[in-house]
Order: C-alpha cells, then sequence, then structure tokens
C-alpha cells in the first residue's frame, strides 16, 4: 500500500528500479490554448550540479547514460486519468557520483498562452515499483500555485548509501530554462 506523503516528507525507496509517474488536470480556462505540461529530470552530484548535459532527461533527451533513468515521452495534452508522464529510473544503472535526482514539471510556452499552475488540479507524483506497479509512494500538490509556471514535484537523493523520495512541491515563475541556469 502506497504511503501518502505530505509536503517535505521523505520515505525510503525499496526498489532498484521504479516509475516516477505524474499527473495532472487542467481547467477549462479562456485562455485560448491548451496547456502542455512536461516533466523533466536533472541527475545531480553532490555539489548540486548536473553530472553532464545529458544528465537533463526531458522531451528532447529521452534518456540519460547507461539508460538509468528513461522518459516515456511528452503527453501534449494531459487528458485521460492516471500518470500523464512516466519516467523510469533503474538505480542498478546509474552513476556512482549521482547523488539526487530532481523532477519538475514545467508548462511549455507558459507566458506567451498566460497560463500557470492556480490553472492546473489533481497534481501528483508517485513511484511506483516497476515490476509490480504498486505505489510505494505518492504526494498529491495542492497548494495554490497562482502565479508559478513550473514546479520542483520531488526529489530522489542518495543518503547513506540508501535512496529516499522527498515531497517538495516548490513553485517558481519561470520555466525550463531556469532550471537549467539552477543546476548546470
Amino acid at each position: 500500500m502506497a504511503i501518502n506523503l505530505q509536503k517535505g516528507q521523505r520515505e525510503s525507496i525499496n526498489a532498484q528500479k521504479f516509475i516516477v509517474g505524474l499527473g495532472w488536470d487542467t481547467n477549462q480556462s479562456s485562455t485560448g490554448s491548451s496547456f502542455d505540461l512536461d516533466a523533466s529530470v536533472f541527475i545531480l552530484g553532490e555539489n548540486g550540479k548536473m553530472l553532464s548535459d545529458s544528465h537533463f532527461v526531458f522531451y528532447n533527451n529521452l534518456k540519460s547514460p547507461n539508460d538509468a533513468v528513461v522518459h516515456t515521452g511528452d503527453n501534449l495534452t494531459g487528458d485521460g486519468d492516471g500518470d500523464d508522464e512516466q519516467i523510469i529510473v533503474d538505480l542498478s544503472k546509474i552513476e556512482g557520483t549521482a547523488a539526487e535526482i530532481c523532477v519538475v514539471v514545467t508548462i511549455h510556452d507558459a507566458e506567451d498562452r498566460k497560463q500557470n499552475f492556480g490553472q492546473v488540479r489533481n497534481s501528483f507524483i508517485r513511484i511506483a515499483d516497476a515490476n509490480t506497479n504498486a505505489d510505494i509512494v505518492k504526494y498529491e500538490l495542492d497548494e495554490d500555485f497562482s502565479i508559478e509556471t513550473a514546479v520542483e514535484f520531488g526529489r530522489i537523493y542518495k543518503r547513506n548509501n540508501e535512496w529516499k523520495f522527498e515531497a517538495v512541491g516548490s513553485g517558481m515563475k519561470g520555466g525550463l530554462q531556469d532550471f537549467l541556469n539552477k543546476y548546470n
């Protein structure tokens, strides 16, 4: 049974291979444009910076080195129930220098489309065992991000050779480039 986390809570991940599922629904808004939310992953070292440019996994780079992190593809609409985008993580393949896997979701062209996370509802991140698809942890974002256009949903980090998940839920007004600037 999955553990439902609150913002800031941490929980151990007892699976070598797991799915990071991200889901959301968008409000019917009068912006005149459809929403395109994008999940991205930054694989960071002890210094909080990306190990290399190829350790940035997103819709234009679906795999990290060694296939340790694989993005299953960009969902352009968010329609339907369940996960809208998935990332598969195999810790047995990740470099020993990796200390953190940061998972963020941004709204594509948010400024031009006049969109923000205040118009997004039912947002969640879940970690599920890749073999059984059973949820290990789940975190539902219930904050009102009325101006934010990017949200760090959660992070997977290594402490004392054990991998844990932290429910972050931290929003910012900006986009993917802002996260690149932060982690590069």
